[in-house]
């Protein structure tokens, strides 16, 4: 662990970034870099995560994994479909923001399926420590950061360290994910429903046209996971569904290169759960109030300012409000000031245009109105 000076100036550099507006890319650059001052680490890899399921969004990796992707499928099946410890979804589900393996196997870090199927064979890991973008019950993301097998394990001082950044780290990805709109783009037209079919082995058996066209929108830079990890990622979930140990089916919604979004969603194909059958994953693009739902939590809003902002999105007026709400209309007014505060608007059709028209409808042109959509 780096000195308490440095770890002090490395909290205030990632906690600057992260209020700066910057772009997720830049964001996490820069951000990683710092981390690596008080912890540091031969390799690193960054995803984003749906903040309601929790489901892979994307990666990238930094160090010496990057460019390395050739295994990205098989550890986004292991990472979803096994449960462990300091899995994602379990440091979501726990509350726990940060985690070593070393620490948490005490030194056994063999007992990690992940390390010992995974990251020892394919990269000679000996540690991994993980930080958890945690924003109260919400996973925007998650790092993993790794040492090799001649360095000194992560301690309990550096894990520490890491979980003081939960927060900040979860503010940097939400303003990312809101810094840019949608491109100008026509819809992707692959003729038909987007499917794909995955075996008992876990590869691709069938898939529409549609479905690869929509695989191609996910392409990233260079430093990014293979592009399939998403849906890798929901293969695996989709296993654990399958056998009972998840109630729900796994879905997640994700951005495409040219700004899109998508939802994606996976579960058995059989009408009964089989426990090792075929997967049926289906890709759709997101109707607006999944994206509203998205936006809205991005900005940080409590309860009754959600509650304030549907009716916003519902042209409700001021008197109305107070009304629905059983509130007085200068309560109402203080809550409009926290979102307007909040989303960086000054007004409410500058509310509407930041929620709805700059993420979604530069891809549908002018077809739907701002009202009587969001639910």
């Amino acid at each position: 662990m780096a000195s308490a000076l440095t770890a002090e100036r490395v909290r205030q550099d990632v906690d600057v970034v992260a209020r700066a507006g910057l772009e997720l890319e830049t964001f996490l650059e820069e951000a990683m870099a710092s981390v690596r001052r008080a912890v540091p680490w031969v390799s690193a890899c960054v995803g984003t995560h749906d903040p309601s399921t929790h489901m892979l969004t994307s990666a990238r990796k930094y160090g010496d994994m990057q460019g390395s992707d050739a295994h990205d499928h098989e550890f986004a099946l292991i990472e979803y479909g096994m449960v462990e410890e300091t899995a994602f979804t379990e440091l979501a589900r726990t509350g726990t923001d940060a985690a070593g393996v070393h620490l948490v196997t005490g030194g056994e870090v063999e007992r990690s399926a992940r390390m010992a199927q995974f990251m020892k064979p394919h990269f000679g890991f000996g540690d991994e420590a993980r930080l958890a973008f945690r924003d109260g019950s919400d996973l925007w993301g998650a790092l993993a950061v790794f040492r090799g097998t001649d360095d000194a394990p992560f301690d309990r001082a550096e894990v520490d360290f890491l979980a003081s950044l939960a927060v900040p780290f979860a503010r940097g990805v939400k303003t990312g994910l809101l810094s840019r709109s949608a491109d100008l783009l026509p819809p992707v037209d692959g003729g038909g429903p987007a499917v794909i079919i995955v075996g008992r082995d876990d590869q691709v058996t069938q898939m529409t046209p549609a479905a690869e066209a929509w695989l191609g929108e996910l392409v990233h830079a260079t430093g990014h996971c293979d592009p399939i990890s998403p849906v890798a990622a929901l293969i695996g979930a989709a296993r654990r569904y399958g056998r009972g140990e998840t109630a729900v089916p796994p879905r997640c919604r994700l951005r495409t290169v040219s700004g899109m979004w998508l939802v994606l969603q996976a579960g058995p194909l059989s009408s009964f759960r089989e426990r090792d059958g075929d997967v049926v994953i289906t890709i759709e693009e997101a109707r607006p109030p999944e994206i509203v739902a998205l936006v809205v939590a991005a900005f940080g809003l409590t309860v009754r300012e959600r509650d304030v902002t549907q009716l916003v999105l519902q042209g409700v007026d001021t008197k109305e409000m107070a009304s629905r709400l059983h509130l007085s209309a200068y309560t109402v007014q203080d809550h409009l000031k926290s979102v307007f505060d909040k989303a960086g608007v000054r007004s409410r059709r500058e509310l509407i245009a930041r929620i709805y028209f700059d993420q979604y409808v530069p891809r549908m042109g002018g077809e739907l109105a701002p009202s009587g959509w969001y639910a």
